[in-house]
């Protein structure tokens, strides 16, 4: 599902747009809890039960408490403004979940990497996802109660980003900073791929 909306209605309001949104991190770091705080929907969760088979795969030393894992996507929608929609995909975050993710980022306008500063190298293979297919991004620093703060540039400069790439810390709990997040990324891939068609015309 990618960017859809027709120019009116049949009354000619302007019509509604729709923008495909992924969250993507490592394991554990709380993509499924922001999907479910800021979705006005139900979330749908495809979440199952860690099993002893899965803890041989799946690195659990960091998320002691976690019991489920998604094991597909998890999705919602939020309404940002009148008019504007978005559709949430939660990716999986284990790796060999991760064939899904080609399948996920198709048509996508950007997507949100959540990240944990006590384990920040977990989000390294989502940073370096979207970076290599060229997908705009923001780092949203999940802002745990156990973990050292650090700032957005100190995240920055350890994750190596391309400059201007946006670091925000949020809570995933909270409804209003995982919103701040997505109007964050909704601008800031807007400018990319104003920048890029520039580019392309130029």
């Amino acid at each position: 599902m990618g960017s859809e909306h027709s120019d009116a209605t049949a009354d000619g309001a302007p019509a509604a747009l729709a923008l495909k949104i992924l969250v993507a991190g490592g394991f554990g770091v709380g993509k499924t809890t922001l999907v479910g705080a800021v979705s006005e929907i139900r979330p749908l969760r495809t979440e199952e039960q860690l099993s002893e088979v899965g803890q041989s795969v799946d690195d659990t030393a960091a998320v002691e408490r976690k019991t489920t894992t998604t094991v597909a996507m998890d999705f919602g929608r939020i309404t940002i403004r009148s008019g504007l929609s978005l559709y949430l995909f939660g990716t999986p975050g284990q790796d060999r979940f991760w064939f899904l993710w080609d399948e996920l980022s198709q048509g996508a306008l950007g997507a949100v990497v959540l990240a944990d500063t006590r384990r920040l190298e977990d989000c390294f293979p989502a940073v370096d996802y979207f970076e290599h297919r060229r997908i705009p991004f923001v780092v949203a620093v999940n802002c745990f109660a156990t973990a050292r703060s650090f700032g957005a540039h100190e995240v920055a400069r350890a994750l190596d980003l391309d400059r201007g790439t946006p670091v925000v810390l949020c809570d995933a709990r909270d409804r209003d900073s995982g919103k701040e997040v997505l109007i964050r990324l909704v601008e800031y891939a807007g400018r990319m791929h104003t920048a890029r068609l520039l580019d392309s015309v130029g």
